[in-house]
């Protein structure tokens, strides 16, 4: 009996075939192999919202592969994601590929481990046509915003925009908050601090906090050098103590969003790398022999979920004990509750495996990779420990009739907080706080009665500050707590927003452009239900009912498109286009070509000078940071043009340098330029040089390419593989040596080599 398992990520698959042995295939589909087409709309609005999928370009081959797979397998497993998402690659693959209906099974894993893989094998279902159809919904949805809006905002703003149901919203968000700021007005109020001794010589600082009455609040100068001078030479006398003992309790294991929040705060890691990391350690690395192989260590990381197997809080039971003592567990296991309207069919975000503490298998794990398996680690553990148990102290200080108010704890027991403490995101301060107590501020022993020395009084005068501007932390916490999009699109979102000029980074901070404004502007003035916070939120709740089958997918789609037609139609006949027209920012720099006045454009890549006279003149150069034009260095070479004849030179781009015709733009032929590694070519003895692909990302190859075919993702070495003498290569990304001849399996690990930075550049090619 032959049986098929058909994967979407290769590296899974890779992982999956070492589990299930010689009994099974197991191949990937590299993530989705139908989808509507690009150039046209793709939906039968009146046949009921019919998409007309098509084979994704590029995929014709493998997809002729895999249906011969699985026209010769008794059984095919369909093993895609387990999310929605998954289960619509698994449906799309059941009809591409033409499977029939009695040899599918679709099964799911919520762990790469050996022992999730074979369970998942045993326990196969049907396709959730709930969630197919939910995914579908989404996709339509999100298909007929985009194609009917973005031709809108191209005849109102400027070509090449794109609107998007989600998205939209989240550049308002970053909009709305860009105008809190602005709006924003500074307030005055004032503080007075006091450093006081004990007759110990232990410090105490006090805030002022008002008299007998109560509380004051100090709104200018004069009334606080009242205040100083009421106190000046005056005894400072603890009127009272209050000692309490606080308990404070662990966070709960990380969901997809607190995990994208916590990492982007503690670690700095933007939302996208967030995901891509946690993929990679949910798929598999390979941890040795003596250690198991690729082992997947984290269940799967798109999750709403606050829920974990019993057999894994077991586990962390055992392991808290073992490591730490009785005392460091609670009375009771912790069982945190999702919250309503999540999405609860995988697990929290927990190692899936115990025995791989992160730091034993640290050196067989990128740096990116460590850090986030060891922040998931010591989340998930924390939130299975016992409470910590904090001493407070409160002690109000009289003087001249004034109390002046000192907060401050110790650490009484460490419960979790002996491995992990959640981040905190930063709030502007509007008042002074006195209630509070400050963070790790230690009270020297202070008693009521006590007469403290006064060393210091320290009046200022600062002011309340605006909103900051989110970050991807805070923002991702705003969607998630409103409930717009899901946290598995969230990096998409934030990248998407980014990629279409709509936002930059200011450091860690998001900012509108210009180009954001104006759209956002648009969108709520004529399609204020598509930027609505609520709406969006309402439309990602009925997409889960369509998941549970409590309404069909065609009702949401009628219920959304007879509102969205009329609002389309108004907006043509209506809207002013003069209102919405990007301002010319024009610089000091004169066109060479025709003489005008070149302004501030707009790019892919960036802000550059443009000859306003486009398109009769085209005219463009490259603008630093500062706004300065980025010159263009040109050096002689003996090479020449093989397209030409006319010598190449040197120039020096926006990313980097590479060789160009001298004759551009007549001739546009370009060459990169190629660094040796050292390593002879296999093929024909010539050098291997390193190279960037398109997407910046570094191969290699014969220095006679295409003559020589001779290329690779990997690092060829010098050295022989011992079992059939070929050329071993590093594995990209990976500690490990590995031989590429046919019908050879040999792979060494090796030791990982020092962290270095890297510059990258774009292809010029």
């Amino acid at each position: 009996m032959s049986n098929l398992v058909i994967m979407e990520s290769p590296p899974k698959a890779v992982t999956v075939k070492g589990y299930l042995g010689s009994g099974y295939k197991v191949v990937a589909s590299t993530g989705h192999i139908r989808d509507l087409p690009k150039s046209t709309l793709g939906i039968d609005i009146e046949d009921d919202f019919k998409a007309k999928y098509i084979n994704i370009r590029g995929k014709g081959p493998l997809i002729r592969e895999l249906k011969k797979e699985a026209k010769n397998a008794d059984k095919v497993y369909l093993a895609t994601d387990p999310d929605r998402e998954g289960e619509a690659i698994a449906w799309h693959l059941s009809i591409a590929l033409d499977i029939p209906e009695d040899k599918i099974r679709r099964v799911t894993f919520n762990e790469i481990t050996k022992k999730a893989v074979k369970a998942g094998i045993k326990a196969p279902r049907d396709i959730d046509m709930g969630l197919v159809n939910s995914q579908q919904a989404r996709r339509i949805l999100d298909r007929i915003v985009g194609y009917k809006l973005s031709p809108f905002l191209w005849k109102t703003v400027k070509s090449g925009l794109s609107a998007g149901r989600v998205q939209s919203v989240a550049t308002r968000i970053i909009v709305e908050r860009e105008n809190d700021i602005r709006a924003f007005k500074p307030e005055e109020y004032w503080t007075i601090d006091v450093m006081l001794e004990n007759k110990n010589h232990g410090h105490i600082k006090a805030k002022f906090y008002g008299n007998a009455d109560g509380r004051m609040e100090l709104h200018s100068e004069e009334e606080t050098m009242k205040i100083v001078s009421a106190v000046d030479g005056k005894e400072f006398t603890v009127r009272s103590v209050r000692k309490a003992v606080r308990t404070k309790n662990p966070a709960p294991p990380f969901t997809t969003s607190t995990m994208q929040q916590e990492a982007s705060r503690r670690l700095g890691f933007q939302s996208q790398k967030i995901m891509r990391v946690a993929q990679e350690l949910y798929e598999g690395i390979n941890l040795g022999t003596q250690m198991g192989g690729v082992q997947g260590l984290i269940t799967y990381m798109r999750t709403d979920s606050l829920r974990i197997a019993d057999e894994a809080a077991d586990a962390a039971k055992q392991y808290i004990v073992d490591k730490w003592g009785e005392q460091f567990y609670p009375p009771e296991r912790r069982v945190f509750k999702t919250k309503a309207g999540a999405q609860d069919a995988h697990e929290a975000i927990r190692p899936s495996n115990l025995a791989y503490e992160p730091e034993k298998i640290k050196k067989l794990l990128t740096n990116d990779q460590y850090r986030l398996y060891k922040l998931i680690w010591d989340r998930f553990m924390a939130s299975q420990m016992a409470s910590a148990e904090l001493d407070t102290v409160t002690a109000d200080i009289e003087a001249g009739g004034y109390i002046f108010r000192s907060s401050g704890y110790s650490v009484k027991f460490q419960g979790f907080m002996t491995l992990y403490e959640e981040s905190e995101e930063y709030v502007a301060p509007n008042v002074a706080d006195t209630d509070t107590p400050e963070k790790s501020i230690k009270l020297p022993k202070i008693e009521q009665g006590d007469v403290l020395k006064h060393d210091e009084t320290t009046p200022s005068q600062p002011f309340t500050e605006p909103p900051p501007r989110y970050n991807e932390a805070s923002l991702v916490k705003f969607l998630e707590e409103r409930g717009i999009g899901r946290p598995s699109t969230f990096a998409t979102i934030i990248t998407t927003i980014i990629t279409r000029g709509y936002v930059v980074r200011e450091g860690k901070s998001l900012k509108p452009t210009e180009l954001g404004e104006l759209t956002t502007k648009l969108m709520v003035d004529y399609f204020p239900k598509i930027v609505d916070y609520e709406f969006t939120a309402d439309m990602e709740n009925e997409l889960d009912e369509i998941a549970n089958g409590d309404i069909t997918m065609s009702q949401v789609l009628h219920g959304f498109w007879d509102d969205f037609e009329k609002t389309l139609e108004h907006a043509e006949k209506t809207v002013e286009k003069s209102a919405y027209e990007l301002p010319v920012e024009e610089t000091d720099i004169i066109c060479e070509k025709c003489g005008a006045r070149m302004v501030v454009k707009n790019g892919r890549y960036g802000k550059f000078a443009a000859c306003p006279n486009y398109p009769a003149c085209r005219n463009t150069k490259p603008l630093s940071k500062d706004g300065k034009v980025v010159e263009d260095k040109v050096v002689e070479t003996d090479m020449v043009c093989e397209r030409c004849g006319s010598p190449m030179v040197l120039r020096t781009g926006r990313y980097g340098s590479f060789y160009a015709c001298s004759k551009y733009p007549e001739c546009k032929n370009t060459k990169q330029i190629a660094k040796e590694i050292g390593v002879a070519c296999p093929l024909c003895g010539a050098k291997i040089v390193m190279k960037k692909g398109k997407s910046r990302s570094v191969f290699y190859s014969c220095e006679r390419y295409p003559e020589c075919q001779f290329s690779s993702w990997d690092v060829p070495t010098n050295e022989k593989c011992p079992k059939c003498g070929g050329m071993l290569y590093k594995k990209k990304g990976k500690n490990l040596l590995i031989c590429k001849n046919e019908n050879c399996d040999y792979k060494r690990e090796i030791e990982p080599e020092p962290e270095t930075e890297t510059e990258t550049t774009e292809d010029i090619t």
